[in-house]
């Protein structure tokens, strides 16, 4: 307050000014840093939502099956076309092409887990891969427990209580679409040879609309 001059409106205008521009310098840092702020917090969120949404993805691979069997088949494609070639087969079984989907899947989810996991989850995840690079089966329920922890302590959610028991979970079994499509061409023959039988009564049935308007046609002379 000393610098201040009120003895003259020139001192007045003066100091007013420069109070301003103090004022607008200040409005603008503050505004600057909130924006920087906010920025970065943004950045975070969007960080932590990828984050969430892929190992999420994972957990519902790795563990959306509470039934069968839990083991993930090691074997390769073409292990599996070698031994339908040995055992004089065309191609690899149904079964053996699902577990080989499962195998897929749990592979590209364990690549998202090493990505993006904790040092828990990344050491039980590596752990996996290399059985799976061995041949050797695995299993999934312990990192899925890890998985399933992390996600609910950063969506704040309580801890699942000790008394509920779940049953071990295992990599989910892919659904199969080649019956159902299968069905949906029955279904297109079916409704096919229903519309030619129907075109087929159609043309029938006009056929001897003409004949008989042909028989009983009034200007036609009977002497002829």
């Amino acid at each position: 307050m000393r610098g201040l001059d009120f003895s003259s409106w020139q001192g007045l205008l003066t100091t007013l000014a420069g109070l301003a521009l103090i004022t607008v310098i200040g409005v603008g840092i503050r505004l600057l840093v909130m924006q920087t702020v906010q920025e970065r917090r943004a950045r975070e969120n969007r960080q932590i939502n990828e984050r969430l949404r892929t190992l999420i993805a994972a957990y519902k691979v790795l563990g959306g099956s509470f039934t069968g069997d839990l083991d993930v088949d090691p074997t390769h494609l073409r292990e599996l076309r070698q031994r339908a070639r040995e055992e004089g087969l065309d191609a690899a079984d149904e079964g053996s092409d699902r577990a080989r989907r499962i195998r897929d899947a749990v592979e590209a989810a364990l690549s998202d887990i090493i990505l993006l996991g904790t040092d828990e989850q990344v050491r039980l995840a590596a752990q996996a891969a290399t059985d799976l690079a061995a041949g050797r089966p695995i299993h999934t329920a312990a990192l899925v427990v890890s998985l399933r922890d992390f996600i609910r302590s950063v969506l704040d959610l309580q801890p699942i209580p000790s008394a509920v028991s779940i049953p071990r979970q295992g990599p989910a079994r892919p659904v199969a679409s080649k019956g159902k499509g299968e069905g949906g061409k029955g279904e297109g023959r079916q409704s096919g040879g229903d519309g030619g039988a129907g075109m087929g009564a159609a043309g029938i049935g006009a056929g001897a609309g003409m004949g008989i308007g042909a028989a009983v046609d009034p200007d036609r002379d009977p002497a002829r």
